[in-house]
């Protein structure tokens, strides 16, 4: 199938991926002397930071998504296909998608990340995770879902498993998620579900380290750990889940927790591409890049942000798969395209960390910034708000977000429990044990719905 890309004079830089890193470069190349093609399965930008909020029906999945089209309206030099990437054949210059293929010049690689089960088949057969805005409303159809079936049994051991939640990682993901969910049995639950003992919900945040928000500071996790316990959930540090099967989620051979929802956000690896040398693919499946963000052993190839896999002296385990890293690759390779368009040598990046924060429940927040600055609660909530609701692409969605925010904040409540389409679970092996394709390239861009099959609920 013929693409049907028009024929320019000018270099084609082709960008596989609209996260925070694609979406950024293609914006910053706006002017450049090149055209600008990107490749996504998917025909809108997600906001990953705020998928929880969407999976506990804090937000509707169109506050956090925009179309891309509409994104670049106006950009001469742009141009988007909706497709899925299937190889790279850096000997011809070309990438092979599902429309067909496209030639390149100079090719980025902005794919993200996908969830890390760590070889855990039952966990990835029968976790949920938040990954994507699919993601999002399967496991809020699911939850609700179960509350659902919860009123229907009468079997105690059952209705507990179905009411528990256990969330397993304990990064920024895990924590809100653990937060909007305790918030949510606290104000939303009871209004819903009053012949339910809610009393008997419990929600366990599980972390496989001795401290929760391991990258931030030690006021920041103690913050965090203190207000999640407030809030009634259950962390449990030094406990790995191993095995999730039979509505039990193992955290030995015989001891484990009741509970038909656990939400997998223990850890990420990167969404590489299938046609790149073997060694280039580093830890994590991130692919290995110098210090301006080009693949080893390739002249014009490129990766930035959750992909890219850069070494410095201070980070010698890369570079942290966060947006700010994403955006501050792009915009600093966009400059390096455009000096090796003028023959100019291209210019080492240099990360400026400008803080991280997280966000608990209502009016607790904890934020780090750079010189050991740190401060939590009601102010920390309300900078965390402000970013976040800044960040978001579009002023429609950054009005409608604020909107949602205003209504819960002073309602003590969430409209959108919906069950806009049921969701079960189902074996994400075929029948030949593959992994399913989905499955290879999922990435936040690359994560489509996946089909219902009915299984029976475990007893």
């Amino acid at each position: 199938m013929d693409t049907n890309l028009p024929f320019s004079p000018h270099p084609r830089v082709v960008i596989i991926g609209c996260g925070f890193g694609g979406l950024r470069l293609a914006k910053a190349l706006r002017d450049a002397p090149v055209q600008v093609v990107v490749v996504d399965r998917n025909n809108y930008h997600n906001f990953q930071p705020l998928l929880y909020q969407v999976a506990t029906g804090a937000l509707e999945a169109d506050s956090i998504a925009y179309p891309i089209r509409k994104i670049f309206a106006g950009q001469r030099n742009f141009y988007y296909r909706m497709a899925d990437v299937q190889r790279i054949d850096s000997a011809r210059n070309a990438v092979a998608t599902s429309v067909g293929e496209i030639r390149y010049d100079y090719l980025v690689l902005a794919t993200g990340s996908l969830t890390n089960f760590f070889g855990l088949e039952s966990i990835e057969r029968n976790a949920m995770q938040i990954k994507s805005i699919p993601n999002a409303l399967n496991l809020r159809s699911f939850i609700f879902q179960n509350f659902e079936k919860a009123l229907l049994t009468s079997d105690p051991a059952a209705k507990q498993a179905l009411l528990n939640i256990v969330v397993v990682g304990g990064g920024p993901t895990g924590v809100e998620i653990s937060g909007s969910l305790a918030e949510m049995r606290k104000h939303v639950l009871p209004k819903d579900y009053p012949e339910l003992d809610l009393r008997a919900m419990q929600i366990f945040l599980v972390e496989a380290t001795s401290e929760l928000l391991g990258p931030m500071s030690a006021a920041s996790q103690a913050d965090a750990k203190r207000y999640l316990e407030e809030l009634g959930v259950l962390v449990r540090l030094n406990t790995s889940i191993k095995k999730f099967e039979n509505c039990r989620a193992y955290f030995s051979d015989t001891e484990f927790i009741p509970t038909e929802n656990l939400v997998w956000a223990a850890g990420v690896n990167g969404a590489e591409v299938p046609g790149l040398p073997a060694e280039v693919v580093a830890r994590n499946k991130r692919i290995a890049v110098n210090r301006w963000n080009q693949v080893q052993g390739q002249t014009n190839i490129f990766a930035i942000g959750d992909l890219a896999n850069m070494v410095t002296d201070e980070m010698p385990r890369g570079l942290p798969m966060l947006a700010p890293v994403a955006q501050q690759q792009a915009d600093h390779l966009a400059a390096n395209l455009q000096r090796l368009l003028r023959g100019e040598a291209p210019k080492d990046f240099k990360y400026l960390n400008k803080g991280a924060m997280a966000i608990v429940s209502r009016n607790k927040a904890v934020v780090d910034l750079p010189g050991n600055v740190h401060f939590n609660g009601i102010f920390g909530w309300a900078t965390w708000l402000f970013v976040h609701l800044m960040t978001l692409v579009g002023f429609r969605n950054k009005v409608v977000a604020f909107v949602d925010w205003a209504f819960s904040y002073f309602s003590s409540d969430q409209a959108l429990r919906l069950i806009i389409r049921p969701f079960s679970r189902r074996d994400v092996k075929d029948d030949q044990g593959k992994k399913s394709a989905e499955h290879r390239t999922a990435t936040p861009e690359y994560n489509p719905t996946p089909p219902a099959i009915q299984t029976p609920v475990a007893s």
